[in-house]
């Protein structure tokens, strides 16, 4: 057995895994799996069986757990509820909270025929009118999830609106504390002048939480269509401009570091972060209120983002070298410059 086999038997212990599957579909034959390229939390598998359906499963990394980053029983509710409401989801398959099948917590969604745009190549394919019409898409899809109302939706218990600017930041703080990658005095900083300029009020909404390029799904034949939003583990209720932030704060070059390669997502032939946030504003109505506080939250969000893909590295839940840890002061000097109005 090769080691990815030995690494995907351990992740998924595929017999379990095909007879609990097979109680809540139908499923012929054995399982095969491959481990699908991403994101540097969750794993994601591609499961199919011998008549050629496919799955996708995803559980936690097998190592360098964090509090609440990896809630597979978040992502399932998400997209389960989205269902039908005109942003595109992966049909949801079922959810598997019980440890002793697999070993974790997973999730089993339907397989969508999509393409992922990752990569500084993979963007290179596209054509300038491609670009376009892919992050003119997103930028629809995105004011379509915020325009969901997720009370009817089934979503009214989803997280809490109120008070989820402050929630994020200490939430986002407190998680530095397990993931540290030195010392570093501008995380307190940023903290606390976060904290000190939370905005007395916010909008509401679904809000994804890891909203960009390559958490979207692209209908083969035409990169302007949308076919699924992936990705959902770190979704709640609150702000949506938590949300267009996040997207914006991404196009910084310091996510390369964080990924390991040259990012789609931060490649100049996309717009521009403040173009990204004007097109959904126009799309929206929205004035991007309190923006310069949105942004250095952000920044935060992804330098401890950064930090928890290093400690994974160390424990070993995450093969090759360490090069999110470099981006880390890097994102939290992004996010001071945002609160002083130089973002």
């Amino acid at each position: 057995m090769s080691s990815n086999a030995a690494d995907t038997e351990r992740a998924l212990a595929l017999d379990p895994l095909g007879a609990y599957l097979a109680e809540q579909t139908d499923v012929v034959g054995t399982l095969t799996a491959t481990r699908l390229a991403g994101g540097k939390s969750n794993l994601t598998f591609r499961v199919a069986d011998e008549a050629g359906t496919a799955w996708v499963v995803r559980r936690p990394p097998l190592a360098g757990l964090t509090p609440s980053a990896h809630d597979m029983t978040r992502e399932y509710r998400v997209t389960s509820a989205l269902a039908g409401s005109g942003v595109p989801v992966a049909p949801a398959v079922a959810l598997c909270e019980d440890e002793s099948v697999i070993g974790a917590p997973f999730t089993v969604m339907g397989f969508v025929d999509g393409s992922v745009v990752r990569t500084a190549d993979e963007l290179a394919a596209l054509s300038d009118a491609d670009i376009t019409a892919c992050t003119g898409e997103m930028m629809r899809v995105l004011a379509a999830l915020h325009a969901v109302d997720y009370a009817a939706a089934g979503l009214g218990d989803f997280g809490r609106p109120q008070g989820y600017l402050e929630r994020q930041a200490t939430r986002w703080l407190r998680q530095w504390e397990y993931v540290a990658t030195g010392d570093l005095p501008d995380v307190e900083t940023l903290g606390r002048l976060l904290l000190e300029r939370i905005p007395a009020s916010s909008a509401a909404s679904i809000v994804h939480g890891d909203y960009r390029i390559d958490n979207v799904m692209l209908a083969p034949d035409d990169p302007g269509r949308i076919v699924a939003v992936v990705d959902w583990e770190l979704s709640t209720l609150g702000d949506p401009l938590a949300d267009v932030a996040m997207m914006c704060a991404y196009r910084h070059p310091a996510l390369d570091s964080v990924l390991g390669f040259p990012a789609a997502w931060t490649q100049p032939r996309i717009p521009a972060p403040h173009d990204l946030a004007e097109s959904y504003a126009s799309a929206t109505g929205s004035d991007l209120p309190h923006w310069d506080f949105h942004m250095g939250l952000a920044y935060l969000k992804i330098g401890v983002i950064a930090a928890g893909i290093a400690h994974r590295t160390k424990a070993g839940a995450d093969a090759g070298e360490d090069h999110a840890a470099a981006a880390v002061p890097e994102y939290i000097s992004l996010g001071l410059a945002a609160l002083a109005g130089r973002g």
